[in-house]
């Protein structure tokens, strides 16, 4: 299949036309007035011949919506679902769509007058479609992302903090530039947690996830090859992970606008968050996710199959041929390959080793370790952790001290003590073992 999204000079964008820029300069200034500074978003949209039907509703809407518990109510139960569904993708809906879901939330549609009617032109249309996205509230339902921690950042300066996070945005440009030196241009956003990034994909084509995987391996080695270069704490030690899954999408007020950057909160930054805090020094975590993805070789780039995680990265690693020649500190990478670290089981099979990490709150989630090899000139690179620095599997609990006292004995105060210590120690005890 190759590498995915290839840059092509004939999918350049027509030119809007003066008329339409007015229309959505027109729209973007009544969006605005309606926004209140983030007090309304918008929901969705429908063309008219005058202007434009959206639907607009107090910011804490939704959430009320959704935790609505009305049992007279058929539809209370899937409130939830129906907003994930129509925040999802395209906002725009027929007008009959549009009147249905004003109903069902027993909210008025707003008329928007423009000058003349919107044409049906994808770049126009495109336009309109990510203003009200930037009013508004998005959901999507499975998308890569990554997160680069920095490993100690507290304990250092912060003129080396400044420096850590300048070397690690650098890298994450090196990256790009490498990509879109193969031919692909990866249209990745960022947002900070203070000691590291959050990166996605802004686009949500077939192969999306399967470019941010090649992103991520190259910011690790570019991240590599700068700490084996640099002198004191001014490159970062990292730790990574990358997952799949469902999350939210909003843009926050700055003054009277919405930011022109977006922020994501939901289930799979939770769970990198959660995954990487146990996460070792140089270690590149992979969640145990399901996703959709085109086969390598497909012919039919429509055509996407179910995989899991190991299946994912067994087929990313089968593209990494395309990636030979391109250049890092430098030097040129002649090989490069990457796996999940692996079990040999009795019969000969190797399985992917996966780990169960468990947080504080006691919730725990699956991951697998990645380990990258990269031949370089005059060199090899051995990125993320081998198999001897992982964790075994948890060993067999003992008795609690509250089961030896004697059969129809009162305990004492002692085993009262340990037994409520060893309760407390469960409950905040933050764990990683192998499965």
């Amino acid at each position: 299949m190759g590498l995915s999204t290839r840059v092509s000079n004939d999918e350049a964008p027509q030119a809007i036309s003066i008329v339409q820029r007015g229309n959505l300069k027109t729209l973007e200034k009544t969006l605005r007035k309606q926004w209140r500074m983030g007090q309304n978003i918008v929901l969705c949209w429908s063309a008219d011949e005058r202007g434009l039907l959206v639907i607009l509703v107090p910011h804490y809407f939704l959430g009320n919506y959704c935790a609505a518990t009305d049992a007279q109510t058929a539809e209370s139960g899937d409130n939830e679902d129906f907003i994930r569904d129509l925040i999802s993708g395209q906002r725009r809906k027929t007008r009959d769509e549009l009147f249905a879901v004003s109903a069902r939330l027993d909210v008025s549609p707003t008329f928007i007058k423009l000058n003349t009617a919107l044409t049906e032109e994808h770049q126009v249309l495109d336009a309109v479609e990510q203003l009200i996205k930037r009013y508004g509230l998005s959901y999507v339902q499975s998308r890569a992302v990554l997160l680069f921690d920095i490993v100690e950042f507290s304990l250092y300066t912060p003129f080396e903090q400044a420096s850590q996070l300048n070397s690690l945005s650098y890298s994450l440009n090196s990256a790009y530039n490498k990509l879109l030196a193969q031919g692909i241009e990866i249209n990745f956003a960022r947002t900070t947690t203070g000691d590291g990034y959050y990166i996605w994909n802004r686009d949500l084509g077939p192969g999306a996830n399967q470019n941010l995987f090649y992103f991520m391996l190259l910011v690790v080695a570019d991240n590599a090859e700068a700490r084996a270069a640099s002198r004191g704490n001014t490159v970062p030690l990292v730790r990574t992970g990358y997952h799949i899954g469902g999350h939210y999408e909003l843009y926050q007020a700055e003054g009277v606008n919405p930011s022109l950057f977006s922020y994501i909160v939901g289930d799979v930054t939770i769970e990198l968050a959660r995954m990487v805090d146990l996460a070792q020094a140089r270690q590149i975590l992979i969640g145990d996710f399901q996703c959709k993805q085109v086969w390598p070789g497909s012919v039919d780039t429509r055509s996407v199959t179910p995989m899991t995680a190991p299946a994912f990265v067994s087929a990313c690693n089968r593209d990494l041929s395309s990636m030979r020649g391109t250049q890092l500190s430098g030097k040129t990478i002649d090989a490069i390959s990457c796996h999940l670290t692996d079990n040999i089981e009795p019969d000969g099979r190797a399985t992917p080793r996966r780990f169960r990490i468990v947080d504080k709150h006691g919730l725990s989630r699956h991951a697998y370790n990645l380990q990258i090899e990269i031949n370089l000139d005059d060199q090899s690179l051995s990125l993320g952790l081998d198999e001897t620095r992982l964790p075994g599997r948890a060993p067999p609990q003992p008795e609690t001290a509250a089961g030896a006292h004697k059969p129809g004995g009162a305990p004492s105060a002692e085993e009262l003590f340990d037994d409520l210590a060893s309760m407390l120690k469960k409950r905040s005890a933050k764990t990683i073992t192998e499965d």
